[in-house]
């Protein structure tokens, strides 16, 4: 199929008038002029991206207008420069360059307009830069006559795309096949609008080999340059806008070098094309970001292939430049475009993540189940009643409420996942599909389910170099846990700590020796895994600071069971999910948590070191009904309030937010608050977070055997589910009596001392920043024993 639509059949227009020399003053001018170019461009783009993800990780807002705006300032600043160029001196060659590169800089501020598109919805932006970008060729090449360049050279720069999307066939992996589509649609219009917008310049700077490649490659590539800043959402725009550069080099070495000769449109195109669409398609720009600035994911491979395809682009420009494609005897294009064509379908197939990797739907439905008149009770007996009694209902309501829906998706070929902790499924589908769903009556709303791409190689597993702990750690003291183990001879054995988090390492010697076995105490949604694994160490960490032995875990007689929830620190609705379903009823390894669920089994306590962000889908009451049915089965849910302190009313992303979950924010070794801990009010204006714990500098165990501090509200929160694992084994009448736990934590606190710099920290009150105060193991477990 044909990239470009087929050229009219009218002759050429006027081509530019006879070179002659321009003025010193006019080169010097359009050094500078290019160098300003290039000296904005980059570093707007690069700064527009690192501060979206400082505001990221922060925690805070980002607003629309954080991509529109520095789009907008860098088509200004280099676009009135420019357009001087275009109009002020007399060399044609030197205003065609002006032209040239003023029209760059109006594609930048045009195209800069989608940024207002959310990331979320990816295809939705492929859809309006293709459109975009074919209308701003199609405007451009009404004005500018160019031909279609020689069979041959055609041949080469097929070639060329093609070796410049090798690295990408390699390294990167596709998302969903409308995703994929609109990518290749909108490569194709950047294509386009490239060679219209190139054209102008190789009759420009014919007349020699060495003045076109040299001269017009490097003019070319300084107007590609704003294109590819705007080719692509956050993320994949650095790596376009860093390859389309050098490809401008390539792509004058393609053109005939006398001025006479119509300039090939097709040639740069066919670069061009391939070029930007390696990051379009194969990279999810929600991933490419310092969320994952971790060893060997997806940012390190983007940058990986990136920095391959920039030097194809510089040996292409190279190679085509020392008239490489005139040494091979006629025809021998075809031959090597075979030969790359062959080897990119071997790479791909090869050494490639072939298949489609796109995102999912999770489709949350209007009815959930009713949980009022659940019995009372605590103890042992009456707890495991109540999930018993809580698992039924959700499981009743669920497959009520979605067998219309089911037996529709079933109709239509469509994959899912049905869910009954959140009625919900979890559906394959693209933007027609979540239109569909969203028209349906039974549907409260469709939210996105993040699905992180696979990665070339695995990443290499955390690990922890500190020696193992001889004594309690600071943070155990503090908190008097080891006074607990000594006094009241209590260390949690029968119970059951249940943590979602990035997995565990079930042969560490700090964790071995109290996994509670069977084949329904670990669960791996993301990779299938069948014994307690974790190489992001994340889990490890925060398990050993819950239960675990050697002197760094609160309740170290305590059993633990697992679950993967955090693949690569990015996770999903549906995978939170996943875990939580696994915690209220554990199942065999192949089960189905409909069918084979095991609410006898569930864990007493749950630690969440993890949110769920919008950039992973979820909205603020997504996960509302699960934390609300692991209450009303006398399952106590623990949670991190977050890292993206010292900002007010930054305990915002579920599940922290909710009422009947125990939100835990840090302090540091003068019980100080830190200033990484989330604070409140949350939505709603409700006090969070309910207290602190040590969170800063946290000795705990890390994937191989090894030990290591680390920092963050994820480090405390275990300790406090330590806690609530020794309150009660200390007295089982307790197990289950959520509300009375949560009253004797909060009545048993220790002063702790708020952090702010200014009145704008204070956030109204102290209690949205250090809760009731620094959890006291000791006060909190004397008070639960003595309770009849």
């Amino acid at each position: 199929m044909r990239m470009y639509p087929p050229h009219p059949s009218s002759p050429p227009g006027p081509l530019p008038p006879a070179r002659s020399a321009a003025p010193v003053g006019a080169v010097v001018a359009t050094v500078l002029v290019g160098v300003w170019i290039v000296a904005v461009t980059v570093p707007v783009a690069g700064a527009a991206w690192l501060i979206d993800q400082v505001l990221l990780i922060s925690g805070i807002d980002r607003p629309a207008w954080l991509w529109l705006a520095p789009a907008l300032l860098n088509a200004t600043l280099i676009g009135l420069p420019a357009v001087l160029l275009a109009v002020v001196p007399r060399s044609p060659a030197v205003r065609t360059t002006g032209r040239v590169w003023a029209l760059g800089a109006a594609a930048l501020a045009v195209l800069g307009v989608l940024r207002l598109v959310p990331i979320l919805r990816h295809e939705r932006y492929l859809l309006g830069l293709a459109l975009l970008a074919g209308l701003a060729a199609a405007l451009i090449r009404r004005s500018v006559a160019a031909g279609r360049g020689g069979a041959e050279a055609l041949r080469f720069a097929i070639a060329g795309g093609g070796l410049l999307l090798l690295p990408w066939l390699w390294l990167g992996t596709l998302g969903g096949l409308t995703e994929t589509l609109l990518a290749g649609l909108a490569a194709a219009a950047l294509g386009w609008l490239a060679a219209e917008l190139l054209a102008p310049l190789w009759p420009a700077y014919g007349g020699s080999r060495p003045r076109l490649v040299l001269l017009g490659g490097l003019v070319a590539g300084v107007g590609l340059l704003p294109i590819g800043a705007v080719s692509g959402l956050p993320g994949t725009h650095l790596a376009a806008m860093l390859v389309l550069a050098p490809v401008g080099v390539a792509a004058a070495a393609l053109q005939p070098v006398q001025p006479t000769t119509p300039p090939g449109r097709a040639a740069t195109g066919w670069l061009v094309g391939p070029a930007v669409a390696g990051p379009l398609a194969f990279a999810d720009p929600e991933e490419i970001s310092l969320l994952l600035a971790v060893p060997r994911d997806v940012p390190f491979w983007v940058a990986a292939a990136t920095g391959a395809a920039v030097a194809i682009a510089l040996l292409l420009g190279l190679g085509y430049g020392l008239g490489f494609t005139r040494r091979i005897p006629r025809r021998g294009g075809a031959a090597v475009l075979t030969l790359v064509l062959i080897a990119a379908g071997a790479v791909y197939v090869g050494l490639g993540q072939p298949g489609l990797h796109g995102e999912r739907l999770f489709v949350v439905l209007k009815q959930q189940a009713d949980l009022t008149g659940v019995p009372p009770g605590s103890g042992p007996e009456a707890r495991d009643a109540r999930v018993r009694e809580v698992y039924r209902r959700l499981v009743e309501t669920a497959e009520r409420t979605q067998a219309d829906l089911r037996r529709d998706l079933d109709r239509w070929g469509l994959d899912y996942t049905p869910y009954y902790l959140v009625n919900a499924i979890e559906v394959e589908g693209g933007p027609a599909v979540r239109a569909w769903l969203a028209r349906r009556p039974d549907v409260d709303r469709v939210l996105l389910s993040q699905r992180l791409r696979p990665l070339p190689a695995a990443a290499p597993p955390a690990r922890g170099d500190s020696p193992t702990p001889t004594s309690p750690p600071w943070n155990l003291t503090m908190i008097r846990a080891d006074l607990v183990w000594t006094r009241l001879g209590v260390t949690g054995s029968g119970i059951v700590v249940g943590s979602s988090d990035s997995g565990a390492d079930g042969g560490h010697p700090a964790l071995a020796d109290n996994f509670r076995g069977g084949d329904d105490s670990w669960y791996d949604p993301w990779n299938g895994t069948r014994a307690p694994t974790d190489t992001g160490g994340h889990g490890t960490h925060t398990l050993g600071s819950a239960v675990g032995g050697r002197n760094i875990g609160v309740a170290p007689g305590a059993e633990w069971v697992a679950c993967v929830n955090l693949d690569r620190n990015l996770g999903n609705p549906a995978r939170y999910l996943d875990c939580l379903q696994f915690m209220l009823a554990p199942f065999p390894a192949g089960g189905d948590p409909f069918a084979d669920g095991r609410p006898e089994r569930a864990p007493h306590v749950l630690t969440n070191s993890w949110s769920c962000p919008q950039i992973e889908g979820c909205d603020a009451a997504v996960l509302r009904p699960a934390t609300a049915a692991l209450a009303a089965a006398g399952v106590f849910v623990v949670a991190a309030a977050g890292n993206t302190g010292p900002s007010c009313a930054s305990v915002s992303d579920p599940p922290a937010p909710y009422a009947d979950v125990f939100t835990v924010g840090a302090v540091d070794r003068q019980r100080r608050v830190t200033r990484f801990s989330s604070r409140g009010p949350a939505p709603g204006g409700g006090t969070k977070p309910d207290l602190v714990a040590p969170g800063a500098g946290i000795l705990s165990a890390m994937p191989g055997g090894g030990y290591a501090a680390q920092d963050g509200t994820s480090m405390a929160t275990p300790q406090v589910a330590g806690v609530v694992a020794l309150m009660w084994s200390a007295n089982p009448t307790l197990i289950g009596d959520v509300a009375g736990t949560r009253r004797i934590l909060l009545a048993s606190t220790v002063p702790a001392r708020p952090s702010y710099a200014s009145s704008d920290e204070r956030c109204g009150e102290d209690r949205n920043i250090l809760g009731a105060g620094l959890i006291d193991a000791y006060a909190a477990v004397r008070a639960a024993a003595g309770r009849g």
